[in-house]
């Protein structure tokens, strides 16, 4: 697979990522600020939006931001399957990191996830 495309867009805060390059896409809206673009047919990913990236992107004074994957809940079972398994693979991988909570007193997990960080992401390094 060649390079993704990486664009920040200074204007909107948002940031850019693309492995295929004009391919068309189904939007998943993995919370408010991500958006996972993919090829349902294919079961891959086609790119990934992070909106407000400059303010999610920041380390908190303890470690790096976690998001709650809500989105995930609006699919299908069918359709959140094909997710985990893009989420948990190359290329996307490299840029969000998917991990779960798991509150003692509730038994399903939460999945949530965490961007890489701005300067494996900046810098293509990864």
């Amino acid at each position: 697979m060649k390079q993704p495309v990486i664009k920040y867009d200074e204007i909107s805060d948002a940031l850019y990522i693309t492995f295929e390059v004009g391919k068309p896409a189904t939007g998943i809206e993995l919370n408010d600020q991500i958006l996972l673009r993919i090829d349902k047919d294919d079961k891959k990913a086609v790119g990934i939006t992070i909106f407000d990236y400059s303010v999610i992107s920041k380390k908190t004074e303890i470690g790096p931001r976690s998001f709650p994957l809500d989105g995930l809940n609006e699919l299908s079972d069918d359709t959140r399957e094909i997710v985990y398994e893009i989420l948990l693979n190359h290329p996307v991988n490299r840029f969000l990191i998917l991990s779960a909570y798991s509150p003692a007193n509730i038994k399903n997990i939460i999945p949530i996830t965490m961007i890489q960080s701005r300067y494996q992401i900046e810098n293509h390094i990864m």
